[in-house]
């Protein structure tokens, strides 16, 4: 047996550190040797420019390209053999072939290594198809999926590993799943300021989502704390690993709920090998759909209208606008215009006579053009024929007469006007309101880019080869519509409908697989950031009959009442004195809404000036005191956690039953909640 005992293992470390060191200054040497001849170069091409033709310039401009590059490859090449020799693997197993004595042991990194003096695999990247097994099996049979086909054979030896700083912290061997040990070590950490990698502990269900090679689009409802943003970015890593031939970083886009959260994963994948990849917000991309041309009410200016003043016709509004059933009447009203709003007339062009049967006929055979670019069309029609039949070309100004006299012919080509006729047409005008003077409502702003997509069109975004939606409960069937038009790529759509900020317009697994043919769905149901008495705690306000809980412990929730907002205060302080000697990096003070953490913030910073405000306006996540509200909170996690106001004023409907919630399901571990006078139905228990 290769490395039979702990000992040898040390020793085998040593010997591949100074393997990697060796490899490094090798490369130093070949960079300073591509520095030097990349020098050469620029100065023959300066010192010889008079009297070089084209052709020399430009094969010596080439040799300069080619040179810089391959000193940047080396340099990156330098960069993932430095982080190796901090962590060079964190597992190993042992497989021998079906037709083999003797087994191979197989280390597992973050990076792969092969060294080019032994030629051979010193160490394999976790996504390769041979380290599949660590995540699938345990010792016996196992076998793996390879470019020759399916290989089967056995595990001997299967191990598990902490090496940090380039010294082995521990070492853990056995017959059964090794994960678990190393996974409470993981979770029992303090928080950190980034979202990291966690190649260590994948699991093997989640590891089936993150190599799922074959779904045009794959949804993943994930429980709270089931890390279903940290696997959908290896899956990320995974599909830029396995398909590296024909996608690149730059090829994916991650919409992602806002540009704190995008800050938080934004070092997932660099951990990983892999550059950043585009990241987008909802809004972003609907201003450009619609050129900045409408002002609109922001998600988070609906989430915080529908919390702070209930209402109850904003939330109808929402929640008429929310389902696929409108979806479908809005294709029904198109189809509606299309058959009714347009009258087709004879037209006169210097002599020659367009009668309108000939435009009504272009009309209908151009039905695959969206359909106000279809008045364009007709005309181009029209010029064709005019000139094939009659030899008669138009001028510049019949062109454009032709163009408006066409476009008249249709009852309404203004798209808000169109919009709002919409609703005349459902007999439903009480659906439409403006949120303040020419501002539209959140609600109205993805039914508007849809009809626009239908009547003006808009290019599809054909450079994204993959997207990333996360937080889908939030997001609308018209949403998913939009999105299904405009990119016509694979997809990985992430969420739980149990963590819905706003009831009106959830989204589920199945309602959203309803709008793309061929989705897989599947399912994290494993909660792995709070302690279990946390999560129990979390389980008793908002029930998940498909949740299962780690089985890692710490201290219950605290729920304490006050007589006073000035007393709760005074315990907000005290908490906040007692978490800066607790060790912790993190504490969140998740106030229901933007008004209480303004409000909070405000009171908080005359004591602790450090204390960080994260709001819409926002960009970046830090730790330390940091105060928010839930809906910013959603997909942040934090050591501990302060919920304040759960009083039954402020908690008392369903909709603020699944904030607190979402509350809760933010603390790794520890949770304070607090009220004044009487606590919330939901807690009373």
């Amino acid at each position: 047996m290769f490395n039979r005992t702990e000992i040898d293992e040390r020793e085998y470390l040593t010997k591949i550190k100074d393997m990697l060191r060796a490899a490094i200054d090798r490369i130093d040497s070949a960079v300073a040797g591509y520095t030097k001849e990349l020098q050469e170069q620029k100065d023959y091409l300066w010192e010889h420019r008079a009297g070089m033709d084209h052709v020399e310039k430009v094969a010596v401009r080439q040799s300069v390209t080619r040179a810089a590059l391959t000193g940047e490859a080396a340099v990156e090449k330098k960069k993932r053999l430095q982080k190796l020799i901090s962590s060079p693997w964190f597992g190993r197993l042992d497989f021998r072939e079906e037709k083999e004595k003797v087994p191979s042991p197989v280390y597992i990194g973050v990076h792969a290594w092969y060294d080019e003096e032994r030629k051979e695999n010193i160490i394999y990247d976790w996504r390769s198809p041979v380290s599949t097994m660590f995540y699938d099996f345990e010792l016996g049979t196992a076998g793996y999926k390879a470019p020759k086909g399916y290989v089967e054979g056995e595990i001997t030896v299967k191990r598990q590993y902490r090496i940090r700083n380039g010294q082995m912290e521990y070492m853990l061997e056995s017959s059964l799943n090794i994960h678990d040990d190393i996974l409470q070590q993981e979770l029992s950490k303090a928080s950190d300021d980034r979202m990291k990698h966690i190649v260590a502990t994948i699991q093997r269900n989640q590891n089936a989502i993150i190599r799922d090679e074959t779904s045009p689009v794959l949804i993943i409802q994930g429980v709270a704390g089931s890390g279903k943003t940290s696997i959908a970015l290896h899956r990320v890593a995974f599909l830029l690993y396995r398909f590296r031939d024909t996608i690149a970083s730059k090829d994916i886009l991650i919409l992602s709920p806002n540009k704190v959260f995008a800050d938080y994963i934004s070092g997932v994948l660099p951990e990983l090998g892999e550059e950043k990849i585009p990241e987008k917000g909802m809004e972003e991309l609907a201003r450009e759909l619609i050129d900045n041309k409408y002002r609109f009410q922001t998600f988070f200016d609906q989430v915080n209208l529908l919390h702070e003043k209930n209402d109850e016709g904003l939330r109808e509004r929402i929640r008429f606008k929310a389902n696929s059933e409108f979806t479908g009447r809005l294709n029904q009203y198109i189809t509606h215009i299309e058959n009714n709003y347009f009258n087709a007339e004879t037209l006169v062009v210097k002599r020659y006579p367009v009668p309108a049967t000939y435009v009504e006929e272009k009309f209908r055979t151009l039905h695959r053009i969206p359909l106000f670019e279809r008045f364009n069309e007709i005309v181009n029609h029209i010029e064709r024929d005019l000139q094939f039949y009659n030899n008669y070309t138009i001028s510049a100004k019949e062109r454009n007469d032709l163009r408006r006299s066409v476009k008249n012919m249709f009852r309404i080509t203004n798209l808000r006007n169109l919009y709002i006729d919409f609703f005349k047409w459902m007999e439903k005008e009480e659906m439409f309101r403006y949120a303040r003077g020419s501002v539209w409502e959140y609600s109205d702003l993805f039914p508007l880019i849809y009809l626009r997509l239908r009547m003006e069109g808009i290019k599809p975004f054909d450079n994204v080869k993959h997207l990333l939606v996360d937080e889908m409960q939030d997001y609308t069937a018209v949403q998913y519509a939009v999105l299904a038009r405009l990119f016509p790529c694979r997809k990985t759509i992430l969420g739980d409908a149990g963590q819905i900020v706003n009831e009106s317009a959830s989204s589920d697994s199945e309602a959203i697989a309803a709008i793309f043919p061929g989705a897989s769905c599947m399912k994290l149901t494993k909660s792995y950031r709070s302690t279990s008495e946390i999560a129990r705690f979390a389980q008793k306000i908002r029930p998940d009959s498909e949740m299962e809980v780690v089985d890692r412990h710490g201290e219950k929730p605290s729920v304490r009442g006050f007589k006073t907002r000035d007393e709760e205060f005074k315990a907000i302080r005290d908490t906040i004195d007692s978490f800066k000697e607790s060790g912790f990096n993190s504490l969140g003070i998740v106030c229901k809404t933007r008004k209480q953490a303004d409000h909070m913030h405000k009171s908080i910073k005359e004591y602790y000036p450090k204390a960080v405000h994260l709001s819409d306006q926002s960009n970046a996540f830090s730790n330390g005191i940091v105060v928010t509200s839930v809906h910013m909170a959603k997909g942040l996690e934090f050591d501990h956690v302060i919920v304040p106001g759960t009083d039954s004023r402020n908690y008392s409907n369903e909709e603020e039953r699944g904030l607190l919630y979402i509350a809760c399901t933010r603390a790794m571990h520890r949770l304070s909640l607090m009220y004044v006078k009487e606590c919330t139905p939901f807690m009373k228990e």
